[in-house]
């Protein structure tokens, strides 16, 4: 079977991983709380991984990036962003006033989901415009980034200085407009970088299972309208 679309072993086997780590990284965290608070997101992919996306397809570009997208998540529960020792090496080296990984983390949390949600959206054939699918996409990053952000205010309000490591903004008033920011830029590069091998792969895919009625019928690349 092509690499493209890999055996659902090969992929149960990365998450079985994922997990492993996972389940490591909350022996002695930081905080408990705090890595609960950060992690949560990967559990909830782990258990729908396992009763339900697993059986559905999906390009080994957006499966790969959401893999990656876990283990910063993971490495940011451990340490709480502001102590994430590759941060503090970076924010040393480059003279920087703050740890800078929750910026990555806010990258990733662009740049991922962008794949996913075009992936859905193509499979779906739920935009018919090539012109417009981007623009959803990016729509759909921001405002899970502005959700996230609420959810912060909201922990901020009910824990107050308890939730500084959960909120990790290290003094900075703007905080949480570089990580819509930094989310902006992250789901337009992985659109501009890497949607023309995730139409490959899908065209790959859709090949690869013998272009049944329903794959056939489905716009890989959305026609311009």
């Amino acid at each position: 079977m092509s690499s493209l679309h890999p055996r659902p072993g090969a992929r149960d086997a990365v998450v079985a991983a994922i997990v492993t780590f996972l389940i490591w990284s909350g022996v002695a965290p930081r905080d408990h709380i705090t890595w609960l608070a950060e992690v949560f997101w990967v559990i909830g992919a782990i258990v729908m991984w396992a009763v339900w996306l697993r059986r559905l397809p999906c390009t080994g570009i957006a499966f790969t990036l959401l893999v990656v997208h876990s283990v910063v998540l993971i490495v940011g529960g451990i340490y709480t962003y502001a102590h994430v020792p590759f941060g503090a090496w970076v924010q040393e080296w480059m003279g920087r006033p703050r740890n800078d990984y929750d910026r990555l983390g806010h990258f990733m949390q662009g740049f991922a989901p962008a794949l996913l949600w075009r992936e859905v959206f193509v499979r779906n054939a739920i935009v018919a415009s090539r012109g417009w699918l981007p623009v959803i996409v990016v729509g759909m990053c921001l405002a899970f980034s502005a959700f996230f952000e609420l959810l912060e205010f909201a922990v901020a309000i009910v824990f107050g200085d308890a939730s500084t490591d959960f909120l990790g903004s290290q003094g900075d008033g703007w905080d949480a407009q570089w990580d819509m920011l930094f989310c902006l830029v992250g789901s337009i590069a992985a659109l501009f970088l890497l949607a023309p091998l995730q139409d490959r792969q899908l065209h790959a895919q859709r090949g690869a299972e013998g272009g049944d009625a329903g794959q056939a019928a489905m716009p890989i690349q959305p026609d311009r309208r």
